[in-house]
């Protein structure tokens, strides 16, 4: 085997040693996750535009089935990391979902170069504009269809698969992970830059069907690159469902509710770690001390010969129940971030609605930027921040405290959402000052079914769009680092659809929200604050009011941040952790 040799174990046998290529192999997974990104932004992006325009649909309309289609394709990362984890492991889940994103976006490139898939273009008069039919509907659905199912497998393994080729165990694997992270993000905000402005531009500008069919063909771009590394991959084998074990460890510890854990010391604890198992050893915690219960052994519980417990669905070791301890861990954190995630969706819908009715001209050419390219200036931040932060903050931040990442992961969470209130307060501003002179100066222009175009430059949400950069590079950044390290190895592609899941979730909640206040707010003229012609709205409130939610957020993190215990601290804590190896569990092995 090329990535393997064989290596003597502390009881004799010969197993398998990994043999990693590190840098070796991240050309084929950079090149494939850049045209990967490439294809899917490319596609996704300027789909809020592409579903008003060519499937004539209103923008309550549109934004919700955006926001549903990207609910759906971050909740389904749960059923890829489980298939992925259990049956398939992360290569051939990749491989797979890869061919069916092609596919998704032959079907969109489909809907936009044959006139039957898509409804007649809207007229001047908006009583003549036509909506999809219901067959162009499901054709457009289908597309969608296979896109979900491309997410679902790509985005909770191509994080893991890729921190795969370096060893955890080695200072050089290590600091190789942290870097990979950082520049993986960087590969991913260039080519989202590129999408956000050349595809977007052909999209909107030239023809939608090219526009289309350049994603299309990045993608089978994606898929090449990936094939052609696959002899130096590192494939770590999928392990069984990791969910079995927390199930077992919550069904066990219910069952012995009843028992008085505090007579219970650590080292009588049934403590066994599988031969097979690629999972660290984790340290003895009293938080959430009531799982423990589960690795209580009593009369009733049997040995077998070779450690484990005969009936893991009663006993569990008391590493099974640690790394329950890491899932529960996560969740509060989690939720913050789904909180969090609403000032990203909005920079990505209404911020290019506001580019929609706002002076696009570039200088005094008549040449127009496109309304969803203004996201690129959230790229240029995010992407000029990861070098300057990587090389130079961190290695300053690394002298003071003496922590080989400057700061903790939750404190570059907690800077990001501070920094995503004042996107908030900033693009409320900006949007009462567009309103204004779009009310009281002449306007430059009329959109069709919305209304006039301020004479306010488009440029005016740069800072907006900037701040929102700088936010998700400490804040999303650091939660990819996050979930990855805090959840088990056995668990690390669950763990990395865990922030999709997150942002599903912030996907539907944005969706009820605009839902709510658009209703909630309408006055007796059928105006309200999210009208399809923003002049008439009041968009300015409604970001407001999402800057109180994000300070209530802030708040309720920093609670949770000060509560939380990082995952694999040796020896005692102020919660009572106690290193595994300090537990004499092997004397319950016969």
């Amino acid at each position: 085997m090329d990535d393997t040799k064989l290596k003597e174990n502390d009881t004799g046998v010969k197993k398998d040693e990994v043999k990693y290529r590190g840098i070796k192999a991240m050309p084929f997974i950079i090149g494939n996750e850049t045209f990967e990104k490439l294809g899917t932004v490319g596609t996704i992006s300027n789909l809020l535009v592409y579903l008003t325009t060519v499937f004539n649909m209103s923008t309550i309309s549109a934004t919700n089935l955006i926001n549903i289609f990207n609910g759906t394709c971050n909740f389904g990362t749960l059923i890829g990391a489980f298939f992925s984890d259990t049956y398939f492991g992360r290569y051939n889940t990749i491989g797979f979902a890869s061919v069916a994103s092609v596919l998704g976006m032959l079907i969109l490139t489909l809907t936009a170069a044959i006139p039957q898939l898509h409804p007649s273009p809207c007229g001047t008069d908006s009583s003549k504009c036509v909506g999809p039919t219901a067959g162009q509907l499901a054709v457009l659905l289908s597309g969608f269809g296979f896109l979900v199912i491309g997410a679902s497998g790509i985005r909770p393994c191509n994080l893991a698969f890729g921190a795969d080729q370096f060893n955890p165990n080695t200072e050089s694997g290590r600091r190789g992970t942290n870097s990979f992270f950082n520049w993986y993000y960087f590969t991913f905000t260039f080519a989202v830059m590129v999408s956000l402005t050349i595809i977007v531009y052909v999209q909107s500008n030239i023809s939608w069907a090219i526009g289309l069919a350049i994603p299309a063909f990045m993608m089978f771009l994606s898929c090449t690159f990936f094939f052609v590394g696959t002899r130096i991959y590192v494939m770590v084998l999928p392990q069984g469902s990791p969910l079995t074990s927390v199930v077992q460890v919550i069904v066990a510890a219910s069952k012995k509710r009843k028992l008085a854990l505090l007579d219970q010391p650590p080292d009588s604890l049934f403590d066994f770690i599988s031969p097979n198992s690629i999972n660290s050893k984790l340290p003895y915690t009293d938080q959430f001390g009531f799982l423990n219960k589960a690795a209580i052994i009593t009369p009733e519980d049997h040995i077998n010969a070779d450690g484990s417990a005969h009936n893991p669905w009663r006993l569990c070791s008391i590493q099974q129940v640690e790394e329950v301890k890491c899932i529960i861990r996560v969740v509060p954190i989690w939720i913050a971030g789904i909180i969090y995630s609403i000032v990203l969706n909005l920079m990505q819908t209404y911020g290019v609605f506001q580019a929609i009715q706002a002076d696009r001209r570039l200088g005094n050419t008549r040449f127009k930027i496109p309304a969803a390219s203004y996201t690129i200036f959230q790229m240029l931040s995010l992407t000029a921040w990861i070098p300057i932060y990587d090389r130079i903050i961190v290695p300053y931040l690394r002298k003071i405290t003496k922590k080989e990442a400057g700061i903790t992961v939750l404190q570059k969470m907690g800077v990001g959402m501070v920094i995503a209130v004042a996107t908030m307060v900033v693009s409320a501003l900006v949007e009462n000052w567009r309103r204004t002179v779009a009310l009281t100066k002449p306007t430059i222009g009329v959109v069709a079914q919305k209304g006039d175009i301020s004479s306010l430059s488009a440029f005016w949400l740069t800072p907006q769009m900037a701040l929102a950069g700088l936010s998700e590079a400490f804040t999303v950044i650091a939660e990819v680092e996050f979930f990855y390290k805090q959840f088990p190895e056995s668990m690390r592609s669950f763990g990395g659809s865990f922030l999709f899941c997150g942002i599903a979730m912030c996907s539907y909640l944005s969706s009820f929200m605009i839902s709510i206040v658009h209703k909630g707010t309408r006055n007796a003229s059928g105006i309200d604050w999210l009208a399809e012609d923003l002049n008439k709205g009041r968009l300015d409130y409604f970001y407001y009011l999402v800057t109180a939610l994000e300070v209530l957020n802030l708040g309720y993190f920093l609670i949770c941040a000060k509560w939380y215990k990082y995952r694999g601290t040796q020896g005692k804590s102020n919660n009572g952790a106690v290193a595994m190896e300090d537990l004499s569990s092997r004397a319950h092995m016969v």
